[in-house]
């Protein structure tokens, strides 16, 4: 149900209308992120919602290259830490009171993928299909590691935060994202190198997006809570559903613009 009409709000809406929709689920989405980092309260959770609100209002006269290349690098930086933090942890202590190290760490988390989306929707000629390429690019690798990690899997990614995940199901995922990568290459023109990096650009995204799932895991995981939110019955909250594509977004849209200068 979702997946359509996500499509549909991509290709139909304008830019301007599409990064006011695409706001508002990540404001909404804000609120589930307070929850995380222990500020419970409604006046908590409205405060960080307007925060975020007044985030997106600012930077939308300022999504430019310059601004989704900072925050690609400080996405990568808090990718690799978490990745670092997963790896190294073997139990997951409980949560006590406000982290208010999260507040700033959620504006990256939230308003970094919007920035990066809403310029490439706006990018001409392709910019709409670019974007409803990193849904399905994000949807068949979660969707091949998942059906591989499960008949195939044994050796498990992550134990402490996500029991379902294992590294046949991450490999299965970068090698769909590979290969939809040399699809993207190819239909853009690229040759020899410049395929390459569109093939390993799809696999980093693919890898970043498994990074965004486990650390929402992790945060979900220290407050005892199954689901971020309830806002999509048996679906789980908004972050559950968007951890991958937030973490990704500023990757994949930097690497794009990237090629697209190339070219």
């Amino acid at each position: 149900m979702l997946a359509p009409l996500a499509t549909l709000a991509v290709l139909i809406l304008p830019t301007a209308y599409f990064a006011a929709g695409f706001g508002l689920i990540l404001i909404a989405a804000a609120s589930e992120w307070s929850v995380l980092a222990g500020f419970t309260s409604l006046a908590g959770r409205f405060a960080f919602a307007l925060l975020v609100a007044g985030c997106l209002a600012l930077l939308w006269p300022v999504v430019h290259e310059w601004s989704i290349a900072l925050l690609t690098l400080a996405t990568l930086c808090w990718a690799a830490i978490t990745a670092l933090l997963v790896r190294v942890r073997s139990r997951i202590e409980p949560a006590q009171g406000a982290d208010p190290w999260l507040a700033p760490l959620g504006l990256l988390v939230l308003v970094g993928p919007w920035v990066a989306v809403v310029r490439l929707h706006a990018l001409v000629p392709h910019g709409r299909l670019l974007v409803l390429f990193l849904l399905v690019l994000i949807w068949v690798a979660d969707s091949l590691a998942y059906l591989a990690g499960r008949r195939w899997g044994r050796a498990r990614l992550a134990p402490t935060l996500s029991p379902g995940k294992t590294w046949v199901g991450v490999y299965a995922g970068l090698a769909g994202a590979a290969l939809l990568g040399f699809v993207l290459g190819w239909e853009m023109g690229l040759q020899r190198g410049r395929l390459t990096v569109a093939v390993g650009l799809c696999g980093v995204t693919a890898a970043v997006s498994v990074v965004g799932d486990l650390f929402e895991s992790l945060l979900k995981r220290r407050r005892g809570l199954k689901d971020s939110g309830r806002v999509l019955p048996g679906h789980g909250g908004i972050l559950d559903r968007i951890d991958s594509l937030t973490a990704a977004a500023p990757v994949f849209v930097l690497g794009i613009l990237w090629m697209e200068a190339l070219l």
